[in-house]
């Protein structure tokens, strides 16, 4: 028998080789099991070719390795074939360890399968060699390979079962298992080789046919290292791919959800928007029409709750909110939807099976309500109106219903407020009247149906005329001139108070530049300024910017802000009043002493003079109590060196009194009316100081009213 020997360099490659191959076959076996059904098909092609390729390497470096005192050569046919039974295994291999489970009798099966052709490609292998003479195997070691494959194959398979998902310190058991596998699969190699046994014969000849072994080995070991190392550096990128993927959607996902959270659900108590509101309410038609069900619309608003923002902050009104949204979700359903639409409207879409569920409920929520609030440090007050519509007879669309609640809560104020109001039908007339009103409003500047009176100010005691209050009203297309009041809080609610407000302060600028012209230089003019018009970031340019326009001294303009107003931000108030006086514009506290100033602020506000809300003139001869608030104004107003300006002086015992307190400036119905600028140069003549209108001339009700 022939004596065989070894290139030890060979048989560390073919080491290296059948672990670099067992790792890139658990690679892609996670790659197979991790991927979508049409990337997983070219994984377990082109994983299977790569695998098997590595495979059949290890077990040709190996036959390479081993020499004998004769040439060798090998039968590129066979040899071939024997490549192709190492791919046909790895598939297999790939395959199977993808199912979903991977039972004991599944494990033998496939363990039997892999083994055997594992063991069919080793012997193909070497029967590829051409040597002379021939070999012979040794049957016990030839059983004895067979086993180790079978054995090394149920490890393979189990051990890419189990690591084939993204389990935590992955690579680290990759590697681990790879060498274990490593070994199993050369154990078996050269076990078979052992089986070989080549005879010696008297005549040895040198075989010269086939593929010389000099430079296969190193061709085969480039090769295979090559298909192996792209196999696994795409395996690689296409992973980290895959995971910047997975976190990418993970965080569009993520983003998604937020973005429906922020687009149906309102920022501040979490509840559902109008956005989703409509469509539960859709929802809930579509349900009620398949099945006869009836359900109702409430829709609620908080009374008091302006007072509440304008007294303690926004901050102390969001956490009222907040309190208020609980309470509510704790008396009602699980099935019935609260939203609110902004502000401190709410809506509660609720089933029923009779009205009077509704009802029942509307009286539990205002007796709810009205129960003391505990926000921060302060109880607070507030109570809720509540307007009911019932599908069907309330309406049969979403709007109608929305629409007719509307109107029945508005009913609910108009009766007293703190109650609750079924929808009918006599509301509607209401609810048009102001929808219209909002529509016409909208075109009321653009159209030039605005006017501006003026109301004058005179120096106390008796005058003469120092300047005037500018005043707005409408005069509405077959409703003749209409006042503030029925205007103002409807252009508030929908922000047309901004270019309302912007068209009052550059028409009153630039009629006082006319009355300059006319020889009235020492006039001045005051506007008032609403709330959304102070928190213009833009105001003081928008001043600027009329001034100049119409040419007009700046200490001839008075800004007036009301106190609420002042107070809501003091520091942002003073910072904008520094700019505008600082300009030479002049700052007045408008309806002094209705709000809750704090002096130490008070103190600091560039203002020059302080206004008297009327409610402290009208009773002022017959209430003592406001007596001493109107002299504690005019002593707070001399102390702080402001000048003093009653408002609402509609009688001469109210002059008489606010002269003797020293006031300083007089307004009012009794010495002088608003009036248009026509009628302000008819009277120019007139001893104004000294008249007083007759009472045939006077309004029900005083007529002061301007952007407040």
């Amino acid at each position: 028998m022939l004596a065989s020997s070894y290139n030890d360099v060979l048989v560390l490659f073919s080491f290296i080789v059948a672990i670099l191959a067992s790792y890139t076959a658990l690679d892609m076996v996670g790659r197979v099991a991790t991927t979508d059904r049409a990337a997983a098909r070219w994984w377990l092609g082109g994983g299977a070719v790569a695998m098997g390729i590595g495979i059949w390497s290890m077990h040709f470096i190996g036959m390479l390795a081993f020499s004998l005192p004769v040439s060798i050569s090998y039968d590129p046919l066979i040899t071939g074939l024997s490549m192709l039974i190492a791919i046909a295994s790895s598939i297999f291999a790939l395959w199977f360890v993808t199912a979903a489970a991977l039972s004991l009798p599944r494990l033998v099966a496939g363990s039997l399968i892999l083994g055997g052709g594992i063991a069919g490609m080793h012997y193909t292998g070497m029967a590829a060699m051409s040597v002379m003479p021939g070999m012979s195997y040794d049957a016990r070691w030839v059983l004895l390979s067979v086993v180790i494959a079978v054995l090394a194959s149920a490890a393979a398979l189990w051990m890419a079962f189990r690591l084939r998902t993204q389990i935590n310190n992955v690579k680290l058991l990759r590697a681990l298992a790879a060498i274990i596998m490593g070994v199993a699969i050369v154990g078996m190699h050269y076990t078979g080789m052992a089986a070989a046994h080549f005879q010696m014969t008297g005549s040895m000849m040198h075989h010269h046919g086939g593929v010389n072994t000099n430079w296969l080995a190193v061709v085969v070991i480039v090769f295979t290292l090559a298909v192996l190392a792209i196999t696994l550096v795409v395996s690689v990128l296409d992973a980290r791919l895959q995971a910047r993927t997975s976190i990418l959607a993970q965080s569009l996902e993520h983003a998604n959800r937020e973005l429906m959270q922020l687009a149906l659900h309102d920022n501040l108590t979490k509840l559902p928007n109008r956005l989703l509101l409509e469509d539960r309410i859709q929802q809930a038609l579509q349900k009620a029409e398949h099945e006869g069900a009836l359900f109702a619309v409430l829709f609620m608003d908080l009374d008091g709750f302006k007072a509440v923002n304008d007294a303690y902050g926004h901050h102390i009104g969001d956490q009222l909110l907040i309190a208020v949204t609980d309470r509510i979700q704790g008396c009602i359903r699980a099935q019935d939807t609260l939203a609110r639409l902004g502000g401190d409207e709410f809506v509660l879409l609720m089933e029923m099976n009779d009205p009077a569920d509704a009802a029942t409920l509307a009286a539990q929520l205002v007796m709810l309500i009205e129960q003391p609030f505990n926000v921060s440090r302060y109880e607070l007050l507030v109570s809720i109106s509540i307007g009911i519509a019932v599908y069907p007879s309330d309406g049969t669309t979403e709007r109608e219903l929305m629409l007719n609640a509307d109107a029945a809560m508005y009913h609910t104020k108009n009766s007293g407020r703190n109650g609750h109001s079924f929808f009918q039908k006599s509301m509607n007339v209401n609810a048009q009247e102001q929808l219209q009103l909002m529509h016409d409003l909208r075109l009321a500047i653009e159209r030039n149906e605005l006017r501006l009176h003026y109301q004058p100010k005179f120096t106390a005691p008796s005058g003469p005329v120092c300047g005037f209050e500018a005043l707005v009203r409408w005069e509405r297309p077959g409703s003749g001139m209409l006042s503030p009041a029925v205007f103002l809080p409807l252009a508030e609610k929908t922000g047309l108070i901004l270019p309302m407000g912007e068209w009052v302060l550059n028409e009153a600028c630039r009629q006082l530049r006319e009355w300059h012209r006319q020889g009235h230089e020492e006039w001045s003019i005051a506007v008032n300024l609403s709330a959304l018009q102070f928190e213009q970031p833009d105001l003081v340019e928008k001043v600027v910017n009329i001034i100049n326009r119409h040419q007009i001294p700046a200490e001839k303009l008075t800004l007036e802000v009301t106190e609420t107003t002042a107070m809501l931000n003091p520091d942002v108030s003073v910072a904008i009043l520094d700019q505008l006086t600082d300009l030479g514009i002049k700052a007045s506290i408008d309806d002094f002493g209705t709000g809750y100033s704090s002096l130490l602020y008070l103190k600091r506000l560039p203002a020059s003079e302080l206004k008297i809300d009327r409610a402290f003139i009208n009773e002022l001869t017959t209430n003592n109590g406001d007596a001493s608030i109107v002299s504690a104004i005019i002593a707070l107003g001399k102390t702080l060196n402001l000048k003093v300006v009653a408002e609402g002086v509609e009688t001469a015992e109210q002059q008489a009194f606010l002269n003797r307190l020293g006031c300083d400036t007089l307004q009012g119905f009794l010495l002088g009316r608003p009036m248009t600028p026509a009628q302000i140069g008819d009277r120019i003549s007139s001893d104004w100081p000294g008249h007083v209108v007759p009472a045939t001339e006077r309004e029900a009700t005083p007529v002061a009213d301007s952007l407040k």
